[in-house]
């Protein structure tokens, strides 16, 4: 059958969000400006530790032969939150929203991790990865919102309508490595993005403050700027100890959680990816499968981790449940205990 032109951006919107390939082929947008360092070049960032992001060629090979699993049009999870107005004291209450998205509250800051709200992970309202449970948390019974953390450009973290909302409501401060400020003030002047570079440490009030960190992954939001946009995790001091926010990443031989075990350890909780791992010729390099996040869990030396980055949007070809059943058989294999490494469902809470 002819592929019409809606199939063809459909197809191509679904990799926007798998690897930051939209159907936007032609991206005339403004781009990090600013001086070389030992991980950018002057045009483009890059990771000595890391790996480059796979070819266009591998991108077509992939979706033009895949099989992925069917996912239902709905997995509503049981689990609906209502968040207090602030956590204050030595505790920190996370609450997850679904995919990447977290609200985390502590020290009487509410701060938001990856916020996506939009039906699709998409550059387009009409194709491309479509969310089959709704938010942990109704956009408006979220609490005043202090802080954003955005990890990176690709759309599945990067959401300029969730982050306009965002803006026009509660106009946080937005904390994004650099040049994704960039892409944010070109959709929304109201935005209030702060780019920061890998281990430039920012307070955020109240004794809580955050640094990027180099994680193993990549940027782009259209053919023509990847990596013009830097990426990265979080690591977040609370009152309760030190947070690792790990929104996107491959694990490689594991260099960068170690670092990060080194440099800022110890480590309360990590949050850790599990999903959108397949297949694993293709995704490797940039998304772990439950197995490598057990070992990202050892490397970083986390107390406990929370999974997340599946079981909302199908980016990839494995089954819905499969990342959660991994994860279960990961820890059994690795002798972790299973309360060591939760997955919770969009709605559910963990307080330490």
């Amino acid at each position: 059958m002819a592929m019409t032109r809606r199939h063809v951006l459909g197809l191509l919107a679904g990799a926007a969000a798998a690897i930051g390939v939209p159907a936007a082929w032609i991206s005339r947008m403004k781009t990090y400006e600013g001086p070389p360092s030992d991980h950018f070049d002057g045009t483009t960032f890059f990771d000595r530790n890391g790996s480059q992001p796979k070819p266009l060629s591998d991108l077509l090979r992939w979706r033009f032969t895949r099989e992925p699993a069917k996912w239902p049009e709905r997995a509503p999870s049981p689990y609906f939150d209502t968040p207090p107005a602030q956590v204050t004291g030595n505790k920190v209450r996370f609450s997850f929203v679904g995919h990447a998205s977290w609200l985390i509250q502590t020290a009487g800051l509410n701060i938001l991790v990856d916020p996506v709200w939009s039906e699709r992970a998409s550059p387009f309202s009409f194709a491309g990865p479509k969310r089959v449970n709704d938010p942990g948390i109704d956009f408006d019974k979220l609490p005043t919102i202090d802080v954003v953390l955005v990890s990176h450009g690709h759309y599945d973290h990067l959401d300029v309508a969730t982050l306009s909302k965002l803006a026009a409501k509660f106009s946080p401060r937005v904390i994004t490595p650099l040049g994704n400020d960039v892409t944010m003030k070109n959709s929304d002047a109201n935005i209030r993005a702060e780019a920061l570079d890998w281990n430039a440490r920012v307070e955020i009030g109240n004794g809580v403050a955050v640094t990027p960190v180099a994680t193993r992954h990549w940027s782009a939001r259209g053919l023509f700027d990847r990596n013009k946009a830097l990426w990265a995790s979080f690591v977040l001091e609370t009152p309760a100890g030190k947070i690792y926010l790990v929104c996107d990443s491959g694990y490689g031989d594991g260099t960068h959680f170690r670092r990060v075990r080194e440099t800022h350890g110890p480590i309360r909780l990590a949050t850790l990816p599990i999903g959108a791992y397949e297949p694993r010729w293709f995704m490797r390099d940039m998304h772990m499968n439950p197995e490598d996040a057990v070992n990202a869990l050892a490397d970083c030396g986390a107390q406990v981790a929370l999974a997340h980055h599946h079981g909302t949007f199908q980016l990839t070809d494995e089954a819905i449940d499969a990342p959660v059943e991994a994860l279960t058989a990961a820890l059994a294999a690795a002798n972790v205990p299973q309360g060591k490494f939760l997955a919770l469902k969009p709605g559910q809470v963990f307080e330490i």
